[in-house]
């Protein structure tokens, strides 16, 4: 597991509490296929790449993932 010290902040989802909210960041000191890290709330992460990121990213923007936060 990566040192959590090494992880430079690029995102905090909500934040509008002192819950623990989902954050991204990015791991330099990491290998390239995890370099992107994604956590929960929960202390669970999800590492991948910054293709697989992007490929995440462009999904969001084309509109893919818009019924996933519908309640």
């Amino acid at each position: 597991m990566t040192d959590s010290h090494s992880l430079e902040p690029v995102a905090t989802f909500c934040g509008n509490c002192d819950c623990g909210c989902p954050q991204l960041f990015v791991d330099p000191s990491a290998p390239a296929e995890r370099r992107i890290v994604l956590t929960d709330d929960f202390g669970q992460r999800v590492q991948m790449s910054a293709d697989q990121f992007s490929s995440l990213v462009d999904e969001a923007k084309q509109g893919r993932l818009d019924g996933i936060a519908l309640p």
